[in-house]
């Protein structure tokens, strides 16, 4: 079928429909076919926009209502993409809106149907379209007029719901998802979506018309009286709570606080019908991420429901027995027994059984097994005990065969059963009457069904049946043993009033009976006979034995014993009771045969004997026992405290016997199972060894999430223990292990901020850790002036010394050491100490110690981040090397709060003197894997401006200012070159993000820093001049590093991009002193610059009387001589004066000059003038040839160049 379906050609089918007569089965039959050869076919999207028009303006028909549901599966349900289906939404909008008025139901629940995806879909394409007004405008009308029809009062029931799903979504829609735009998803439309400056769409208007229409949702939970409602909005929240985490708590306070009191006089299926999706909802929400913090309040509201449905579900079986006893007395009323007056039940006389075709014949088991159980059940309630009582004994009369007549009971109703004996029912009573209870009430009835009775009778039931007293034989009686009466006939006489004669020889031994009843007061119980001690551990191991076998058979029975009235204690508890009281409570003054005293060694063997034997068995099953262990625990506990007072040399067992319990458990026990936690919460008291046990627990591997577990319930549970067990957690903070560690921290941060007290003591024993870093040793390194610590304890010191040694103490950050340093040098009775952590700091701090230290407040600035300004506060008095440490270990905790965070950038803008390496770190974290948000560069600027700060704050937003401040900021970031490969790094990496490439290499540069604008970056040759320009500012040394730096970037700073920075600078009225350097380094790098060099710049530097300024003059004639022989049609340029004290300073260039004036000279004279210059002879430039041997090799040169430029430039490969 599928198969033809999709080779069915949609146009022809659809022309074969259209031709059909109109409404006619073979219309519809051919639509059918249309749809499903359309659900996959990838001409369904045109064919929806081209029947929607379709839609407008006729009456019901065929083709309308086929139409309007392929709408639907095309927006709603369809596989096609996002986009198409939102432009048919925008398509079909119009058409839809004018559906809504149509007076068919069904067409206005499948277009109400159609709206919650409409809404998203339009609301997501109107975020970013922000011209296209006008379909907002028709979605807020047709939102508000569809949430109407959820409180309009006579709305159909299937429109309302439809209208509600539609408000679900709304109330989704414009309530916020994730921010983060990188997560959002795009199928979940909300209002993080939109942007605050939208111009048609208000976002705040939405968002809070979002929550005023869920807090109706809410209203509705409690008002509605319809099951379907309450349904649908269960089934919609789950949706809400999972795509809107924030709103979590909201849904299940709802749910806490709902009950099904709106929905008296629903069917009682209706109500559970309710009542189990809300159970649904609460477990789901129990099982996602969102709702693992309200698992305590959600089983709590489960166990509520629990109890309320059970309530139920006993008032719905007491109507039904109502409704069958009832229907039972309408058939019993319509057919009256002719033997009998009206006002009597027919005598049960021993009739025979009528012929198997009398009566119509019933096979009862074709009915349910709970009907015939409900009615059994209301037809046995209907009568009265003492009327049942007779009934039962009339029919074990027939059928054990008597021949006799049955027992008579009174047709008349009984009255209300009475308290005591009836006066005149005694008085009546022939020869002596037997006690009282016993004809007031039957035997067989429980004493608590006795009071009840009493207390509240019953209304007098229809009068029971005449039974004619016949002699039962008790060993023909189908009864059980409990059950069993000692005169049975007897008491249904005296119940009817009709009491026969009595026999003379049974009223004679009734009265000696009734005599024998009296108080006995002289009885004496003979006394037991001995038992040796064998014998008597025996009997004990025999009945512990009994006891252990019969508690498994009282166990079945508890839950009917713990439904009785009044507080008692179950089965479990007693026998377990009664056997630890047994191995106990062992009487210890026993007396041998002989009568002397037993000693107290052998009754102590004796208890321990039989408390092997109960240790061995319960730690046999621990976990199924651990009630019985934890009976047997607080016997002892109490028995040791009565023995004591009686005997002060009592040897006490119970910590003896908790610590064989603890030891055996041990031997096997299963790191998962809290069995043993719960177990040791419930002690009566808590020895200081089984602390210290659950600490060495919490540090082994396969016991510690037993040994948390039982610090953490001590904690919450045990205020006596808290103080304890508290401070082993937080000591456990500190612990050397990381997995330790890590468990200490997760179990203290539960309580924090607001489980009091212990939050508190958390906060404090964080703090003091946090100021132990503060301390200093007491020994003084003394390696260099610089590096000398402060001692640890300055108050003890003289004053002078104490204030010599805070001279020399380093101030890391140049920060004050007056009331931080205070803060922290405390005495060393003032630091806390733990066993995990050494006595003394050591230093240079080591990572793993300073871990130790502050893992608990980093995890604890998470939920508290006021923390971070006690970490900023204190940093500024620690030691250099703790700082350090700190910058590379609060990194993850800075990542985690993110760049948005608010206490951070307020940290940022007000962090303390002494804290700015810290907060420079912080800078760093935020931009080193992303680019810096305008408020943080804005911040950033602000503080530079105001603080004075140091120039490595402006490295991480350098790349996101404009050129203007780049320009200006530039020098100072230069600046901090010294040499040394960590600055230099920094530069480089400020120089790839602020300098735009040359355009044959565009784009190939490697760099880790994001881009601005291109319009805002600098030309490398901008970047060039501007650290010539800047040089004074910058400072010489560092800005020749900073030119080295670019003459190492080949790829940016090319011969190209050196000429034109060369040709700039020489038009500069002031040459810069590394101007000349800066061109040495240039041709020595590429040598292809020299013709340059040569014919042009040697030349405008002489136009510029280069040799006034003396630094320049001498790097002139180191440039000459480098490029020589190049440069010597440049050097005749120069006066006789200037070349003469040039060829004086570099005699190696004579020889050159000479040959080269030789050679091009066609002046005599003028020759004649440089050979006087040169040499004025054959001898002399022989001479001169002497002395310029070297000149071949001139690369040489310039490591001797004087000061200011440096010995040798750069070689750049």
């Amino acid at each position: 079928m599928a198969t033809n379906a999709a080779n069915v050609d949609p146009l022809s089918q659809l022309s074969l429909a259209l031709a059909a007569p109109a409404d006619s089965k073979e219309q519809a039959d051919l639509l059918a076919s249309l749809r499903e050869s359309l659900e996959n076919h990838p001409s369904l999207y045109i064919l929806c926009s081209t029947l929607i028009k379709t839609l407008s303006g006729v009456g019901d028909s065929l083709l309308k209502r086929w139409v309007l549901d392929l709408l639907h599966y095309a927006i709603c349900r369809s596989n096609l993409s996002l986009d198409a289906r939102t432009q048919l939404a925008d398509q079909s909008l119009e058409t839809l809106a004018a559906l809504l008025g149509d007076p068919n139901v069904n067409t206005v629940k499948v277009t109400l149907q159609c709206f919650p995806t409409v809404y998203a879909l339009l609301f997501r394409s109107l975020c970013t379209n922000r011209s296209n007004r006008r379909p907002w405008d028709v979605l807020t009308q047709l939102k508000a007029r569809i949430i109407e029809l959820v409180w309009a009062p006579h709305t159909n029931g299937g429109v309302r719901l439809a209208a509600l799903k539609f408000m679900q979504r709304v109330i989704l829609v414009q309530t916020r998802g994730v921010n983060d735009p990188r997560l959002q998803n795009k199928d979940d439309p909300n209002l993080a979506m939109c942007p605050t400056d939208h111009p048609f769409i208000p976002v705040q208007a939405l968002e809070t018309e979002g929550m005023k229409l869920l807090e109706g949702i809410v209203k509705l939970l409690y008002t509605s009286d319809n099951p379907d409602v309450l349904s649908a909005i269960m089934n919609s929240w789950a949706n809400l709570v999972k795509k809107r985490p924030a709103l979590v708590e909201l849904v299940v306070s709802s749910l806490m606080h709902w009950s099904p009191s709106q929905l008296k006089g629903q069917p009682y299926s209706a109500i559970r019908s309710v009542e189990k999706s809300v159970r649904i909802l609460l477990n789901h929400i129990s099982r996602q991420p969102q709702g693992a913090s309200y698992v305590g309040l959600i089983q709590a509201a489960l166990h509520a429901q629990a109890d309320r449905m059970e309530r139920a579900a006993a008032e719905e079986k007491a109507r039904k027995a109502a409704a069958a006893e009832a229907s039972r007395k309408r058939a019993t009323t319509a057919t009256p027994v002719a033997e009998a007056p009206e006002s009597k039940r027919p005598k049960l006389e021993h009739q025979p059984t009528p012929a198997a075709g009398s009566a119509p014949t019933f096979d009862f088991s074709s009915l349910p097994a709970t009907l015939v159980t409900d009615l059994i059940v209301a037809n046995l309630q209907a009568f009265t005990e003492p009327a049942l009582m007779g009934l039962v004994q009339a029919h074990r009369h027939k059928k054990s065969g008597a021949t006799g007549p049955p027992p008579v009971v009174s047709a008349t109703p009984p009255p209300p059963i009475p308290t005591g004996p009836s006066r005149a029912s005694v008085q009546a009573m022939a020869t002596p009457p037997p006690t009282g209870p016993r004809n007031s009430i039957p035997p067989s009835e429980p004493r608590a069904d006795r009071k009840r009775k009493s207390a509240t009778p019953p209304p007098p039931p229809p009068a029971p049946p005449v039974v004619k007293e016949e002699p039962v034989d008790p060993l023909k009686m189908d009864i059980d043993d409990e059950e069993m009466e000692y005169e049975p006939d007897k008491l249904n006489l005296e119940m009817s009033g009709e009491a026969g004669p009595v026999d003379e020889a049974e009223a004679a031994l009734d009265h000696e009976m009734d005599a024998a009843e009296l108080p006995l007061t002289d009885f004496k119980l003979p006394t037991p006979r001995e038992l040796e001690a064998d014998e008597r551990d025996e009997l004990v191991r025999k009945a512990i034995a009994r006891i252990r076998e019969g508690a498994k058979e009282l166990v079945s029975h508890e839950r009917v014993v713990e439904a009785g009235e009044g507080p008692r204690s179950s089965p479990t508890d007693m026998w377990m009771l009664l056997l630890v009281r047994m191995v106990t409570r062992e009487q210890e003054d026993g007396k041998d045969e002989e009568g002397a005293v037993v000693r107290r060694s052998e009754i102590y063997e004796r208890q321990d004997r039989l408390r092997h034997a109960l240790c061995d068995y319960i730690m046999a099953d621990f976990p199924g026992r651990v009630r019985l262990a934890t009976t047997w625990m607080n016997e002892e506990w109490y028995n040791d405290r009565i023995q004591r007072q009686q005997d002060r040399e009592w040897q006490p067992n119970y910590e003896t016997w908790l610590n064989q319990v603890v030891a055996a458990y041990q031997t096997h026990a299963d790191g998962k199972d809290r069995t043993f936690s719960r177990f040791l919460l419930d002690l009566p008291q808590v020895p200081q060894d089984i602390l210290t046990l659950l600490r060495e627990s919490c540090v082994e591997a396969d016991r510690r999430q037993m040994g948390f577990a039982a610090l953490r319930e001590f904690v919450a549970q045990r205020p006596s223990l808290r103080v304890d067990a508290m401070n082993m957690l937080l000591e456990l903070t500190t612990h050397p292990d990381k997995i330790t560690r890590g468990a200490a921290i997760n179990t203290v941060k539960r309580w924090i901020p607001d489980g009091q007290p212990m939050a508190d003591m958390i906060r404090d024993f964080a703090l003091q850790l946090l100021r132990r870093l503060q301390s200093r040793p007491k020994v003084v390194k003394e390696k260099t002036p610089d590096k000398t610590s402060e001692p640890a304890q300055e108050k003890e010191s003289s004053g002078k010394e104490g204030g010599e040694e805070k001279s020399k103490s380093p101030k890391a950050n140049g920060a004050d050491h007056d009331e931080n340093m205070e803060d922290g040098q405390l005495p060393p009775e003032d630091i806390i100490q733990t066993p995990y952590l050494p006595e003394q700091l050591e230093l240079p701090a080591v990572d793993s110690q300073i871990l130790q230290h502050l893992e608990l407040l980093f995890a604890l600035s998470t939920k508290v981040p006021e923390f971070l300004d006690e970490i900023f506060a204190a940093y500024g008095g620690m030691d250099i090397s703790v700082q350090e440490t700190i910058q590379q270990l609060i990194t993850p905790l800075i990542r985690a709060l993110g760049s948005t965070h608010g206490k951070l950038l307020t940290l940022l803008r007000t962090f303390p003197p002494g804290a700015e390496s810290l907060a420079l770190r912080v800078l760093t974290i935020f931009t080193e894997h992303g680019r810096p948000s305008a408020q943080l560069v804005a911040l950033v600027k602000s503080l530079v401006n105001e603080r004075d700060l140091n120039a490595r704050f402006l490295i991480p937003i350098i790349a996101e200012m404009d050129k203007a401040d780049i320009l200006r900021h530039l020098p100072r970031i230069v600046s901090i070159l010294n040499g040394t490969a960590e600055p230099k790094n920094l530069v480089r990496s400020v120089f790839s993000s602020i300098v735009t490439t040359p355009p044959e290499t565009f784009g190939k540069v490697t760099s880790n820093l994001p881009r601005v604008r291109q319009s805002e970056l600098l030309t490398p040759a901008e970047l060039m001049v501007l650290l010539h320009q800047s040089e004074k500012e910058i400072g010489l040394k560092s800005a020749i590093e900073a030119i080295g730096i670019c003459f190492s970037m080949t790829e940016i700073f090319r011969s190209e991009i050196l000429a034109v920075v060369m040709n700039q600078l020489v038009d500069e009225p002031n040459l810069p002193t590394l101007f000349l350097r800066t061109v040495i380094q240039a041709v020595t790098t590429y040598r292809s610059l020299v013709g340059f060099v040569s014919t042009t710049l040697l030349s405008r530097l002489i136009t510029k009387k280069i040799w006034t300024n003396p630094p320049l003059w001498e790097g002139f004639i180191r440039l000459a001589k480098l490029i020589a022989p190049a440069s010597f049609g440049a050097l005749l340029q120069l006066p006789k004066d200037q070349l003469r004290e040039l060829v004086d300073k570099q005699p190696s260039l004579k020889a050159g000059l000479r040959e080269y004036v030789t050679r091009k000279g066609t002046n005599k004279a003028r020759v004649a003038g440089y050979l006087d210059i040169f040499g004025e002879d054959d001898a002399s430039g022989a001479g001169s040839g002497k002395e310029t041997t070297p000149a071949p090799a001139p690369a040489p040169a310039p490591a001797a160049a004087p000061e200011p430029l440096p010995a040798t430039p750069p070689q750049v490969s």
